[in-house]
């Protein structure tokens, strides 16, 4: 079974026979349902934004170092992914190797599953656009590294030295914008479709900062777009749109910047990049994720 197949069986499994009874069955039968072995807590940052925390730990005993934790952005809709393919993982390190990991999911409250404004404000870097409503991106890395792995700390033993981080498009580019500016924030990167376009390719301004830090070792890098995302789009949009979603090129710079990892004294090895083949913007988050997990767990 190839990987997409795998990813799409995994989220069905998720979504069916492994949610468990939350409350007592209705009248007609039916209920509501939760994921196995999660909680989820709600965190205010210092300036009083509302997060929605979600935590998923192993039934096997932490490794000695503690538990690798693997971070992922938009926890509303990520996080039951996440939190399923580690379980599956989980259940096969005798097989695999692999240690059991925590997961973290870091959402935001409510039911929707991409909440748009709170993630164009928390993911993106400082933006040269009067009045956008974005580039808080320093501010939400402070309020993980201050609020949330504390948390997470105080509630598992966790391995300080074994983190990663998840984000998808825009979550992509907040995974690069740390990464840049910050690379001993955690040990993996996973940045899946990253927006790198984003206020005239900005991100990449952090580069410098990465060149000058002195992180050893170097992080591990993984980059993915899906091979479909610079296609033109198939559905009826507006001829603006479209014109607009044409400057706005995923390909090219994810590549290229891989390509600049890649060249770095000490990097070899370290960093992996992904098309993958029949993957539009949408959907490619899940083999993303898929690829992601297992290139955390199959570091040391």
């Amino acid at each position: 079974m190839d990987r997409r197949a795998w990813c799409l069986k995994a989220c069905g499994l998720l979504l069916g026979t492994h949610c468990l009874p939350a409350t007592a069955a209705a009248a007609d039968g039916w209920s509501e349902v939760t994921l196995p072995a999660a909680q989820q807590f709600d965190l205010h940052s210092s300036e009083g934004l509302a997060y929605r925390i979600y935590l998923s730990a192993p039934a096997a005993p932490p490794p000695p170092d503690g538990y690798p934790v693997f971070y992922v952005l938009d926890g509303n809709a990520a996080f039951p992914v996440a939190a399923f393919l580690a379980r599956i993982l989980a259940g096969r390190r005798d097989v695999s190797g692999h240690p059991p990991a925590l997961v973290v999911g870091i959402g935001y409250p409510g039911a929707t599953d991409f909440d748009v404004p709170a993630r164009r404000r928390d993911y993106t870097p400082g933006t040269s656009q009067p009045g956008a409503e974005a580039g808080r991106a320093d501010a939400f890395l402070d309020f993980i590294e201050g609020r949330v792995k504390p948390l997470v700390a105080s509630r598992r033993p966790v391995d300080a030295r074994r983190q990663a981080l998840f984000g998808h498009s825009f979550g992509g580019l907040f995974v690069l914008h740390v990464l840049l500016t910050r690379p001993a924030a955690f040990s993996t990167y996973v940045a899946s479709s990253p927006s790198i376009w984003w206020d005239g390719q900005r991100v990449l301004e952090g580069m410098p900062r990465l060149l000058a830090a002195e992180t050893s070792p170097s992080p591990r890098v993984q980059i993915s777009v899906g091979a479909l995302e610079d296609d033109p789009p198939k559905g009826t949009l507006p001829p603006e749109t479209r014109a607009l979603l044409a400057t706005r090129r995923m390909i090219p710079p994810a590549r290229d910047l891989a390509a600049r990892l890649r060249a770095l004294p000490g990097w070899e090895g370290r960093v992996t990049y992904h098309e993958l083949a029949g993957e539009d913007h949408g959907p490619v988050w899940l083999p993303a994720m898929t690829r992601g997990l297992q290139f955390f767990l199959d570091s040391p």
